[in-house]
């Protein structure tokens, strides 16, 4: 399964405990993943354009993947 069809199957069957786990288990191990640190508060944000640039450009790019 990929882990776009495990994520798929996990939004669908939210009581599917360990299919949850297995899913972050294996988004926390991609190589590609970004870690950022808890926000300060929302104002905190605007500091970090490229991170919000970045959020935009994920959501417009998996908006038709979640529906």
């Amino acid at each position: 399964m990929t882990s776009q069809e495990l994520k798929s199957y996990v939004l669908s069957h939210r009581d599917d405990d360990e299919a949850f786990y297995v899913y972050v288990y294996q988004v926390n191990e991609r190589k590609d993943r970004v870690v950022y640190l808890p926000l300060k508060s929302l104002e905190y944000l605007d500091k970090f354009p490229e991170f919000i640039e970045q959020m935009r450009q994920y959501s417009r790019k998996n908006f038709w993947k979640n529906t």
